[in-house]
């Protein structure tokens, strides 16, 4: 894994190159070398190893895309805030099958860092509705549900959006009790 510092380096060295190759004449060369630099700066702003991580998690193959984060050993050294941003929504994903607390620790941080895209905002703010609302904490629940929906621009959690209201009206209905109501306790002082 290297880390972001050297990617900017060798770009930077890769670009000085094809400088030096435009004014020898190897223009070829140089056109070459500029999007060989280009392609490093594009790896200092999207790291590979989440790309393909994300290309796991879009097979539904949650072991591969744990070994491909797997591979990267100190995140604050190797990726760029919003990148360290989805590291963690990755790892809040594939945890958040398992154990709620730890996927809480990941979806927090990785909206805290930052995430560039608004609808992977959304869905981390939604499945940190739903683990509050499992937790029983209904009004950060609402809070979390209602900035996922104003997030959801281009309308792709709205299905999810709409099973979560609705699973949090079915809870919030009081149990109603048929017949004359009361204990058994309370009928028979009655009687």
């Amino acid at each position: 894994m290297y880390n972001k510092i050297i990617k900017l380096i060798l770009a930077i060295g890769i670009f000085a190159y094809a400088i030096y190759q435009f004014t020898e004449g190897y223009i070829g060369n140089g056109i070459m070398l500029i999007f060989l630099s280009l392609i490093f700066v594009f790896l200092y702003f999207k790291n590979e190893f989440i790309l393909l991580a994300f290309l796991r998690l879009r097979k539904q193959d949650f072991d591969g895309a744990k070994k491909w984060l797997s591979k990267i050993k100190n995140p604050e050294s190797a990726l760029v805030t919003k990148q360290q941003g989805y590291y963690n929504y990755l790892h809040g994903i594939m945890v958040s099958q398992t154990n709620m607390n730890e996927a809480e620790k990941y979806f927090r941080k990785a909206i805290t860092l930052g995430l560039s895209m608004s609808h992977d905002l959304a869905m981390a703010k939604l499945n940190l509705a739903g683990i509050a609302f499992s937790k029983r904490r209904k009004q950060e629940a609402q809070k979390l549900l209602s900035e996922a929906t104003k997030l959801d621009k281009q309308g792709m959690l709205t299905d999810q959006i709409k099973m979560m209201k609705e699973n949090m009206k079915r809870s919030q209905i009081p149990n109603q009790h048929y017949g004359s109501g009361g204990s058994l306790r309370a009928q028979k002082r009655r009687g």
